[in-house]
């Protein structure tokens, strides 16, 4: 047989299971171990509360975002009526000419002078 092979040797001493301390009985393991679960823990709790804090405030402005797209059609349709109005309101007052809106010329008073159009406002 090889040497130092023999499993009789009377000079090699495998360590008993009760010969050491195990890691539960060493105070601070246990102390620095329940400070690790208390700090994962509170980290857990923090990210969660995050995430339902960013889940809160992507709701809010989705609907800040619904809200704003329904004033901007609302504008839009708006613009476009008026548009239309004054288009329609050029040609009777001059003749089928366009001119700026707000002041035309009175051939009749020699005079410039404003033009009032008398249509209801846009309803929403």
């Amino acid at each position: 047989m090889a040497q130092g092979s023999d499993s009789n040797d009377a000079s090699y001493k495998s360590p008993s299971p009760g010969s050491r301390p195990s890691s539960e009985d060493d105070p601070k393991k246990v102390m620095r171990r329940e400070k690790n679960r208390l700090a994962a823990q509170k980290s857990r709790l923090r990210q969660t509360q995050k995430a339902d804090s960013l889940h809160l405030e992507s709701e809010k402005l989705e609907k800040l975002n619904a809200a704003l797209k329904k004033e901007v059609k609302h504008l839009t349709d708006e613009f476009d009526y008026l548009k239309t109005m004054l288009t329609k309101h050029e040609l009777v007052c001059t003749g089928g000419v366009a001119q700026n809106p707000d002041l035309h010329y009175s051939p009749h008073q020699n005079s410039y002078h404003h033009q009032h159009i008398a249509v209801p406002h846009y309803q929403r």
